[in-house]
């Protein structure tokens, strides 16, 4: 028996739709509730690995619906009930279709662009003369288009969202607010951890009533980057590279073996000690995000577990 869930094909109680992005599995309820099931799958450069990792879907859903909590009084947001490790319930909502990404320092995309000769992100000018990991003197908001599974996101400049109808403006402000305010409180929970809140990305949606809400992920490793405070400024006056706790990583890994999820490239082979590790820094990220023990839950039978959950909760719940 497989301990990593990598699909699902589940039917529930008045089921309409399922919707499979790159780690996450959505199931319409009645057109009323979403329940999202967080795979076990690892997504990079846009690209989902061959092989699941263990635990990693129990880690995002766990550390996303803490962190929906600990933000639910400045920003509203979709959740109603984490019926499984791996589960969460919420209100169905209609998706923005562009990720807001804000980054506190140049890292990561940014500064393979801004390397690459790039002074221009999104529409936002980048100063000269930084290097990478530098701080930004504010942090700025670089948006992306939301792709599906296969396709890659793409940069977008608020600009370009407005003028192309993606977003209406008065959306588009709400969306820009709620992000620097998200940011602004993760940078402080992480301050209290000994962490750095680098750059992250927020989903948004509208329910049925038209209220805008958080919907997805919140500072999971997955759609975040940190850094250790503890010799960060230290690390940067010797140019040396960051300790950093996020999935980059893994792509570090994989460009180092020729893969960036370019046209003809290969995904290289994971080899299941490998494959450990990567479920061991997650294990790490884990406890050092949310300050506690991770508690592993019984992988026996995921699948089993997770359709008996929800379906116990659905009953519950009258649906």
């Amino acid at each position: 028996m497989s301990k990593t869930i990598i699909d699902t094909n589940f039917n529930f109680p008045n089921q309409k739709s399922v919707y499979k992005g790159k780690v996450r599995e959505v199931y319409n309820i009645d057109n009323n509730l979403l329940v999202m099931i967080a795979t076990d799958r690892l997504s990079a450069f846009d690209v989902v690995m061959p092989k699941g990792i263990p635990y990693k879907g129990q880690i995002l859903n766990q550390i996303a619906t803490k962190f929906m909590s600990q933000t639910e009084d400045l920003v509203p947001n979709w959740l109603i009930a984490t019926p499984d490790p791996n589960v969460a319930v919420g209100h169905l909502c209609d998706p923005f279709k562009v990720e807001m990404v804000i980054r506190g320092y140049m890292s990561g995309h940014a500064a393979r662009e801004y390397k690459a000769g790039k002074r221009l992100l999104c529409g936002v000018p980048l100063p000269e003369g930084m290097k990478e990991n530098d701080k930004f003197p504010e942090p700025i908001i670089t948006p992306a288009t939301k792709a599906e599974m296969g396709d890659h996101d793409e940069d977008i400049s608020r600009e370009d969202i407005l003028k192309r109808g993606i977003v209406s403006e008065a959306d588009y402000l709400v969306l820009e607010d709620y992000t620097r305010k998200l940011f602004q409180r993760g940078t402080e929970i992480a301050a209290s951890r000994g962490l750095i809140l680098v750059d992250t990305k927020y989903e948004f949606g509208k329910t049925k009533d038209g209220k805008i809400v958080l919907i997805d992920e919140i500072h999971t490793p997955d759609s975040s980057r940190y850094f250790y405070a503890d010799g960060y400024q230290e690390r940067q006056d010797k140019n040396e590279p960051q300790k950093q706790l996020s999935k980059e990583f893994v792509r570090q890994w994989l460009i180092a073996n020729n893969f960036q999820g370019l046209k003809g490239q290969t995904v290289p082979v994971m080899s299941d000690e490998y494959i450990d590790t990567v479920s061991e820094r997650y294990i790490e990220l884990y406890e050092n995000i949310m300050g506690e023990q991770f508690v592993k839950a019984d992988v026996t039978n995921i699948q089993e577990r997770i359709k008996t959950n929800v379906k116990t909760y659905l009953a519950k719940a009258n649906f």
